[in-house]
């Protein structure tokens, strides 16, 4: 009995020794990529995605391998995956309804990480959810809401739903700002003040030559839009409250507000 108890114990400890190692490799190997990645190498966005996504996938792969190899050392589990294996087509029925949504995740996730209708850092919205691509994992992806909250969207409904991507659509981003003054102001006079308030924004900031019109005009007042556009949406934004400050600061000085 101790002759055939010594071996069977070596082998399953060996087996589940490698199958350890095997696990502790690939960690080790994945924080070192992400060392180096983020330490010299500078990623666009749409490369980081999929790195992200193929990475994850990666390690849930090899983790469920190397755990279901481990087990297999175990003759009690050797014997139920004989019997898994004899109903295979009722089982992988079974499985496969139960495990439906979650497949249909994961396959979505690798989509969209090579698709890109968003990617890690995107302002987006999508069923219901408004915010920055904080991660693209495995079964959901996670947006970050302006006021901190985080949506938990599932990768799914990504690959199905429709999503607005403001970050994603052009190197672009509109700066619009409407004024409004009394009708009786000399409106002519008012746009070349515009104009010239826009022209002070700093050059490397916008990437189009502001413009000035007269959008609406009713009876008591008329509104004035001064449009320009910002390599980014962070910049669209602050360039927007700048330029209010200095339209309202410009118009009282020249006593259009009285």
């Amino acid at each position: 009995l101790l002759e055939n108890t010594v071996p069977m114990d070596t082998e399953w400890i060996e087996r589940l020794s490698v199958a350890g190692a095997v696990l502790l490799a690939t960690l080790i190997a994945v924080k070192i990529a992400d060392r180096l990645i983020a330490r010299h190498f500078k990623l666009r966005p749409e490369t980081l995605t999929v790195y992200r996504v193929v990475r994850r996938s990666a390690i849930v792969v090899i983790l469920t391998v190397g755990i279901l190899s481990a087990l297999l050392v175990f003759p009690a589990v050797q014997a139920v995956a004989g019997t898994i294996l004899a109903s295979s087509a009722v089982i992988a029925l079974i499985v496969g309804l139960a495990a439906q949504s979650t497949l249909s995740n994961f396959i979505a996730g690798i989509l969209v990480a090579f698709a890109q209708p968003l990617r890690l850092g995107d302002q987006v919205v999508v069923a219901g959810a408004s915010g920055t691509v904080q991660q693209i994992g495995v079964t959901y992806t996670v947006i970050r809401a302006v006021d901190g909250a985080r949506y938990y969207v599932p990768n799914a409904t990504l690959a199905s739903d429709t999503i607005r991507n403001a970050t994603i659509a052009g190197a672009e981003h509109l700066v619009s700002v409407k004024v409004s003054v009394p009708v009786g102001a000399d409106l002519e006079h008012v746009l070349d003040l515009l104009l010239e308030e826009a022209g002070r924004l700093p050059e490397e900031a916008i990437v189009r030559e502001p413009n000035v019109y007269v959008s609406q005009v009713d009876q008591s007042e008329a509104v004035l839009t001064v449009e320009t556009a910002a390599r980014s949406a962070a910049q669209a934004t602050e360039l927007a409250s700048t330029l209010r400050r200095s339209v309202v600061d410009r118009l009282k000085a020249e006593g259009v507000y009285g």
